[in-house]
């Protein structure tokens, strides 16, 4: 079992590899009735797709979304919905150095140890590009939140680029469509340009870190041991390529606070309760408040560079690499729209899961 299927009710396998004819996702437990076209998928698909500015990868792929099941006369039928993106612009080629040896910073010398055979062209299944079906399964589950959650709204950006740090008090949610790094501190976002530039002109690349912010969240979503909605988040947004690290809220800056300090003081407003802070990013013993989801996730820098490493062959001969093809200085930039995608699934697979245990029915306060 090689684990390609997450979620609980709402459920999505991903399939395919960089360099096969395709790539895609089955997504079943989709609610019937959702009014769902490809139409609706492809403008989150082309917000994650390469070649769309200078600082990502120049592969040209019109990530075009196909669904060829699950649909029927404009709305789900409660049945499998089968999503395929065909791939067009592969160059194989690139790989044929590697074939035989591994790259330093990816899964190819771990591939080869655990199934002793991998798909060297463009990493096969650890590529990145198998986040374009998430992407696709992450437009069905917004698809269905829109009808079951109205108000819900999903926001991700980028926060920092390298060690170079957003300034909160410039924030402006309007900037962040307004430049290729998805970033909401116009500053902030001239300024890594000039810096990604630099960097790739000397062969090199940088992390980063992204925030999702989901609200309009429903209280009650989550459960209070294994299934908390801080860590099925966490586990989702793990399992984007190239994340080491995921916080919730304040998250480990919360180690650094007093009680007095953390803990979000509650007073009573006109329509219930409401909170004076929220370092919790809206989750409280697993469970959402109703405040703002805000979830964050560390990128490592983009392991494919042109810069020589040390590394080994299968035959254990040493070597210095240069990983040649196209890739992404900032592998962080196309990952805020699969970290908005994780949401969306993650929020909907919960929403699902409390209608079937509670049928919405919430404890009353005032």
């Amino acid at each position: 079992m090689s684990f390609n299927t997450f979620g609980h009710l709402f459920r999505v396998t991903t399939w395919g590899e960089s360099h096969g004819p395709a790539l895609g996702a089955t997504v079943d437990g989709c609610p019937p009735g959702v009014p769902l076209t490809e139409a609706d998928i492809q403008p989150w698909l082309d917000r994650r797709k390469p070649g769309t500015s200078k600082f990502t990868t120049q592969r040209r792929e019109d990530d075009a979304v196909r669904i060829l099941s699950g649909v029927f006369e404009g709305k789900t039928t409660g049945t499998p919905i089968q999503l395929m993106i065909e791939n067009t612009d592969q160059r194989s080629k690139d790989y044929g150095d590697i074939a035989k040896s591994f790259r330093p910073g990816h899964a190819d010398i771990t591939y080869h140890q655990k199934y002793g055979i991998r798909d060297y062209r463009g990493g096969g299944r650890s590529s990145a590009r198998e986040t374009a079906a998430r992407v696709a399964a992450g437009a069905v589950a917004r698809a269905a939140l829109a009808g079951l959650a109205p108000d819900l709204r999903i926001t991700g950006y980028m926060v920092q680029m390298g060690a170079k740090v957003i300034d909160r008090a410039r924030f402006d949610a309007a900037q962040i469509q307004e430049n290729p790094f998805w970033c909401p501190d116009a500053t902030m976002a001239a300024e890594w340009a000039a810096y990604l530039d630099e960097l790739r002109l000397n062969h090199n690349s940088i992390g980063a870190v992204v925030e999702v912010t989901a609200s309009g969240v429903p209280a009650g979503l989550g459960a209070p041991i294994y299934a908390k909605l801080d860590s099925e988040l966490a586990s989702a947004m793990m399992t984007i390529n190239a994340v080491k690290g995921v916080e919730i809220g304040e998250g480990m800056a919360a180690a650094a606070l007093t009680g007095l300090e953390n803990a979000d003081e509650i007073v009573m407003g006109p329509n219930g309760p409401e909170y004076l802070s929220n370092h919790a990013g809206g989750i409280l013993g697993g469970i959402s408040t109703g405040q703002d989801v805000v979830v964050r996730f560390a990128v490592k820098p983009t392991s494919s560079i042109l810069s020589p490493r040390r590394s080994v062959t299968v035959d254990g001969e040493p070597l210095e690499l240069v990983t040649k093809g196209r890739h992404d200085p900032c592998v962080g930039i196309r990952a805020v729209p699969v970290g908005e995608a994780m949401m969306a699934c993650v929020l909907l697979d919960q929403l699902l899961l409390d209608r079937a245990q509670t049928g919405g029915v919430r404890g009353q306060i005032g």
